[in-house]
């Protein structure tokens, strides 16, 4: 792992910086390169302008490990009205959730039922609910709560990390249930201990799970195959891999982060693969804005040259 992005994951968990950088200007304007607004009517005016495109959208507020279930409570209520907004929009919008943000941390059993009923609530809409995968030490926690409410309800999925060891043990004991795995490389502070800490062992990492989401007993199954990447060159990748498969374009989704590879996102709708764009928003952005930052540390390019310019 290279020296900026370890110290951009060190910054994401400093109480300090999370107190005091969001007032920094310059900080205020880089962020709006990976989030059109900190309101749920910002990210809703973003997705809707992606419809022309036949690109969808992922919604997430933005906030995790909660330590009390009046706020837990507060945001299953938010996400409840955002599948309602959803609903009256007619918008091609899924949701993405965060357990430590319904809960995980004060209450397993009260997270799991704040789960189900967005879950619930989200087929009556037509529409598919994510859940967030978050440092190495929920995972098993998340995979039990996954698990249990997708025996119920089928229109929820969860993200697998790649950089993680254990991560293909975890999908082969997912791939018969169905459902969906949103893969990503990873993007919390790990120690080698669990996770891959070079980017090329991550990288084919990613690509031998991706193999495994694409085989034949997988889509038997009703697996849902999605991969969250920037990375053109695995895209590329995965595009040659399923190139012949039956129904080719319908064999996997790509899932894309706001402002990041748009050219990518526009190139993949055109050539008639699902695309979602994954719009986040709200007040609690600094942490995950910095593993933003630390997925590709010339970024920090990005923010320098926002504090110059007009």
């Amino acid at each position: 792992m290279g020296l900026m992005r370890r110290l951009l994951l060190a910054g994401s968990a400093s109480p300090w910086l999370r107190q005091r950088a969001p007032d920094w200007w310059f900080v205020r304007k880089a962020v709006r390169r990976f989030m059109p607004g900190e309101r749920l009517e910002d990210a809703i005016a973003a997705a809707a302008g992606l419809r022309p495109h036949g690109i969808g959208a992922v919604l997430t507020q933005l906030g995790e490990n909660v330590t009390d279930l009046v706020t837990a409570n507060d945001a299953t209520r938010h996400y409840t009205k955002v599948l309602a907004t959803i609903g009256a929009s007619n918008l091609d919008c899924h949701i993405s959730v965060k357990l430590t943000q319904l809960g995980l941390d004060v209450d397993a059993a009260r997270c799991r039922a704040n789960l189900r009923s967005l879950v619930e609530r989200a087929r009556e809409v037509g529409t598919f609910v994510w859940i967030d995968m978050e440092q190495h030490t929920y995972v098993d926690a998340t995979l039990e709560i996954y698990r249990r409410v997708l025996s119920e309800c089928p229109n929820v999925g969860i993200c697998l990390q790649a950089y993680l060891y254990r991560t293909a043990g975890d999908l082969a004991s997912l791939l018969p249930l169905g459902g969906g795995v949103r893969l990503v490389k990873g993007a919390y502070r790990e120690p080698a201990s669990v996770a891959y800490p070079r980017k090329h062992d991550v990288d084919r990492s990613f690509l031998a799970l991706s193999e495994l989401m694409l085989a034949a007993d997988a889509r038997a199954a009703g697996f849902r195959a999605v991969f969250g990447t920037h990375d053109r060159r695995i895209i590329k990748d995965i595009e040659r891999r399923i190139d012949g498969m039956p129904a080719t374009q319908s064999a996997c989704e790509f899932h894309l982060l706001f402002g990041i590879q748009r050219a990518e996102q526009a190139r993949l709708a055109r050539e008639g693969y699902p695309v979602r764009v994954l719009i986040s928003y709200g007040e609690e952005w600094f942490p995950w804005y910095m593993r933003r930052l630390a997925e590709r540390p010339a970024n920090v390019l990005f923010v320098v040259k926002s504090m110059f310019s007009k």
